[in-house]
């Protein structure tokens, strides 16, 4: 994660010591959606650090009906945010109309908070929209002196959002989820490796590379990492990434012998020195 400013830092830890308290009593009280809602918005100027009269809109209208809150910046719906009173436990029924409100705008990140359950989610614009949990807080667990806590609320700061903190975040998660280490594992160039060590273990046997997989997905690795839409999604952007690597590649060696062969025809065709 982007190291965080300094400023910031003080500014997120004084925050979590602020809101704390305010929370523990809407909490205690049984606030309203409404009394939740203007807690949220008060947080997000004061920790997160956005303007709530300019970048933070109330009521948002989504074809005919309302999402509470967004961000805007840049003339720009950042992400939709969608409260539900302190008291109530957020469900998966919340997080499918949060859902349903961003594909409809075609904002990648939502917010779901209740003022202590702050869940964050990055929606996926395929058939049909998915959306994956990227960050799921208790606020009123959190420790400000606790660098880890303090860079989580990072996440979701105005700061963070020009630096593409939290996409960088997710994209670090889902590299290291069982589901592409596992897609990783079968991969041709990871298995040439595998191949390569046990001959030099055991140089008088014969090993393959499908042997190895086979072993790998039907012994080694849990069925549940191998099968299912997320499995099958970590396959499809290896693969992806892998042709991207070779279309550069490509491209390099063809421009640097393009430049070679530039280079000589210079050389061929320049007068000789006097």
């Amino acid at each position: 994660m982007a190291s965080v400013p300094n400023k910031v830092l003080e500014r997120l830890a004084a925050g979590i010591k602020q809101f704390q308290p305010i929370l523990s009593a809407a909490k205690t009280r049984d606030a309203g959606e409404a009394d939740t809602v203007t807690i949220v918005k008060d947080m997000l100027a004061e920790i997160f650090g956005y303007n709530k009269y300019s970048e933070v809109t109330s009521e948002h209208a989504i074809k005919g009906t309302y999402c509470d809150l967004a961000i805007k910046m840049d003339e720009k719906i950042q992400t939709l945010i969608e409260v539900k009173a302190i008291g109530l436990e957020l469900k998966d029924t919340h997080v499918k109309q949060a859902v349903d409100y961003a594909a409809n705008q075609g904002v990648e990140w939502v917010l779901l908070t209740n003022g202590v359950s702050w869940r964050i989610y990055q929606i996926t614009f395929a058939k049909p929209i998915d959306q994956e949990l990227v960050v799921d807080l208790d606020f009123l667990s959190l420790n400000a002196k606790s660098s880890n806590d303090v860079e989580m609320l990072y996440l979701w700061c105005k700061e963070a959002w020009g630096r593409s903190v939290l996409g960088e975040y997710q994209a670090q998660k889902q590299a290291l989820s069982r589901f592409f280490l596992g897609a990783v594992l079968v991969t041709d160039p990871v298995l040439e490796v595998i191949r390569r060590e046990l001959r030099r273990l055991s140089p008088e046997v014969r090993i393959e590379i499908e042997h190895i997989k086979t072993v790998l997905v039907g012994e080694v690795i849990k069925r549940d990492v191998t099968e299912g839409d997320k499995a099958n999604e970590a396959r499809r952007k290896i693969s992806k990434a892998a042709n991207k690597s070779l279309r550069n590649t490509a491209a390099g060696e063809i421009k640097s012998k393009s430049a070679s062969g530039s280079s000589q025809s210079n050389t061929e065709t320049s007068p000789a020195s006097e």
